[in-house]
């Protein structure tokens, strides 16, 4: 099994609707893909929050190529649609792991 862990520094400003948009709209939406099998959302603790809480999304992928086809023919249109919608008031970078035990 595969995760692509996107985590995001959320300003203050935008926090509620961002939380209710992530829960609501975008996990379904990277899972509808057919890339990935379950998603989830975790908040980051002992963190500096004063410009914002961290969060993590994880979405899970059975193989490194779900991953990939992911990546090929999504993941740019979807970044798109994110940044147009929260311009610089989230920032965030990505990572791929895999499950090893």
């Amino acid at each position: 099994m595969f995760i692509y862990n996107v985590t995001t520094k959320v300003d203050w400003s935008i926090h509620d609707e961002w939380l209710q948009w992530m829960r609501e709209e975008h996990l379904q939406e990277v899972v509808n893909t057919g890339c990935f099998v379950k998603s989830g959302l975790l908040r980051l603790h002992e963190t500096d929050e004063s410009e914002g809480p961290t969060y993590a999304a994880q979405f899970m992928a059975n193989t490194k190529q779900d991953y990939e086809r992911y990546i090929e023919s999504f993941a740019k249109s979807l970044r798109q649609k994110s940044l147009l919608k929260w311009g610089n008031k989230i920032i965030s970078f990505r990572s791929l792991m895999e499950v090893v035990n």
